[in-house]
């Protein structure tokens, strides 16, 4: 069976908010066996949502609303849906009664605008929300001669979770055939979108069964695949030959086969090989220490950083030579090798990382230009200085000289 998810809401058409709900819905969909044809925004418009529901019931078989439930004239699902199944709402005297006490349990006088929340569609069972007062809706119903299911869960996220968890899937799991949907992720460092498919699409095309997608996101290539089959079993067992195969043609390149960040994967090695790292950063202002320290367990193998953003700080924490700088110019191949030799030596670390560039969007010149990048990592025996010329904006040439970091450390340590 297959299923769509439509978001209600005129605030994540907004720049200031996202639907996050989908991606919950979907791997708990997924998990279930269901494939998930599409996902659409809907802003606070009763027609245009009726007429986006129906074009959903026309295609998937299961069709899940978030948001719009509220109690305000703008939460308009209830009448959509209604709207689009030809039908009317119905109040509810049990939720009337049950939000009423709700209110009164808290000594607050109920707006008589929340009565529109105990609004049930025609031939709806209403969901409980255990930590909300926005119930959801399920309706099992014939549109243009097929069975269709139609959910309606809140747009706040723990009660949609709590509702979905509680309600909506033991209900599933009596309605769906046996089935199963396996996947895995490869993230790949240090090659382009276009060289990773032209030597993967010989192997995944050969997979007819396995769902191939690839994106370019964050720096970092990502492959997913996606089987479909009669048992859990059969489809992770394609998965699984699929994914090797392929990681075997990439070689080193993956970083994760398992979702695992590349700071994750990072600390792994660190802690495996009984390493310790610390950075000296200039151009990412301490990203690469963030980065890492958000992984609980990174004091195990990170003794920390310095954030060497002018050149006297070079100096003061990574022991930079003042001569150096001059000579060379703070965005130099000498001057990441100081950085990354000079904290290692600083904190007693086994690896020093050291990053220096130019973020931009100024600050450029002929000689460093914006976008240049230098990252050095040093084990007291050797330094290995990269060079780099990244394109985009200052966060995300931040982020790829990050990126160039981590990867650095981690093929240095595999």
């Amino acid at each position: 069976m297959n299923c769509e998810i439509l978001a209600v809401g005129s605030e994540m058409l907004t720049p200031f908010r996202q639907d996050t709900n989908s991606l919950y819905l979907t791997e708990r969909m997924n998990a279930l066996g269901v494939v998930l044809l599409a996902k659409g925004i809907i802003g606070d418009n009763r027609n245009l949502a009726a007429a986006a529901i129906r074009h959903a019931l026309s295609r998937a078989d299961i069709v899940l609303l978030t948001g719009g439930l509220g109690p305000t004239m703008d939460d308009v699902t209830r009448e959509a849906a209604a709207q689009a199944l030809g039908v009317d709402l119905v109040r509810d005297p049990d939720i009337l009664a049950a939000l009423y006490k709700r209110y009164a349990e808290r000594r607050i006088a109920m707006p008589e605008n929340n009565v529109r929340q105990a609004d049930v569609i025609r031939g709806a069972v209403s969901l409980h929300n255990p930590t909300g007062s926005a119930p959801g809706q399920w309706i099992d119903t014939v549109f243009e001669g097929h069975r269709k299911i139609l959910i309606l869960l809140p747009g706040v996220p723990h009660e949609m979770k709590a509702i979905f968890t509680a309600e909506c899937e033991p209900r599933l799991r009596e309605l769906l055939p046996p089935g199963n949907i396996a996947s895995r992720m490869l993230r790949i460092a240090g090659l382009q979108e276009a060289e990773v498919d032209a030597r993967s699409a010989p192997i995944y095309t050969s997979f007819g069964d396995v769902e191939t997608t690839i994106l370019a996101a964050n720096s970092e290539i990502q492959l997913h695949f996606r089987c479909n089959a009669a048992t859990p079993d059969k489809a992770q067992k394609r998965v699984d030959e699929l994914c090797g195969r392929v990681e075997d043609e990439l070689g080193e390149s993956v970083f994760s086969s398992h979702g695992e960040s590349l700071e994750q994967v990072v600390l792994f090695f660190l802690e495996m090989r009984g390493e310790t790292l610390s950075t000296a950063e200039s151009c990412t202002g301490g990203l690469v220490a963030m980065r890492v320290t958000s992984v609980s367990g990174s004091s195990r193998s990170f003794l920390g950083g310095a954030i060497v953003y002018a050149n006297e700080m070079k100096t003061e924490f990574a022991d930079v030579p003042v001569k150096l700088l001059i000579e060379h110019g703070a965005v130099s191949r000498p001057v990441a090798a100081a950085l990354a030799e000079g904290i290692r030596e600083r904190t007693g670390s086994t690896l020093g990382l050291g990053v220096t560039g130019v973020a931009g969007p100024g600050g450029g010149t002929p000689e460093a230009p914006v976008g240049l990048v230098y990252v050095a990592l040093s084990d007291g025996r050797e330094t290995v200085v990269k060079e780099r010329r990244f394109t985009g904006d200052r966060d995300r040439i931040r982020w790829q000289a990050s990126m160039l970091g981590l990867d650095l450390v981690r093929r240095r340590l595999m």
